[in-house]
């Protein structure tokens, strides 16, 4: 249970989940550049998924399940206005899109898909990142 961590695990957990969001983001323009969308497209969803959990663990905040992390995101972050509504929405979006190209037959996405949400990954990852920056400006630094 992460709620009891130590601070300093607490801040590790923390840090990886960003740097595994920033690699997933690498990952996607990896495979965007091999034209494997539904790959980038997993991906681009695991940059967020990285990412919001850290806010969540950032704040003590425990989601245990992907649907849980989308669910405890949208209702502390999203509905609050700490977060604009676009970064819940990318949420949703890429989580439904994953599932359908990974998990249905004939589902695929395509460039145009990735093309446009690379940029509100990047987005929604470095929002994170100065969020926890501006209430605790050392906090990332290791």
């Amino acid at each position: 249970m992460k709620e009891n961590l130590s601070p300093e695990n607490r801040r590790d957990i923390v840090r990886y989940r960003l740097e595994r969001a920033e690699e997933s983001i690498k990952e996607t323009k990896y495979t965007y550049g091999a034209s494997m969308y539904n790959l980038a497209t997993n991906r681009l969803y695991y940059g967020c998924y990285y990412a919001a959990p850290a806010m969540l663990i950032y704040d003590g905040i425990e989601a245990s399940t992907h649907n849980g992390v989308k669910t405890q995101f949208s209702k502390m972050y999203i509905l609050t206005d700490v977060f604009p509504r676009e970064l819940g929405t990318v949420l949703n979006v890429l989580f439904n899109l994953r599932h359908s190209t990974d998990y249905e037959d004939f589902i695929n996405s395509d460039a145009a898909t990735v093309e446009m949400y690379l940029p509100l990954v990047e987005k929604f990852v470095q929002s994170i990142r100065n969020r926890i920056d501006e209430i605790d400006p050392e906090y990332l630094m290791k």
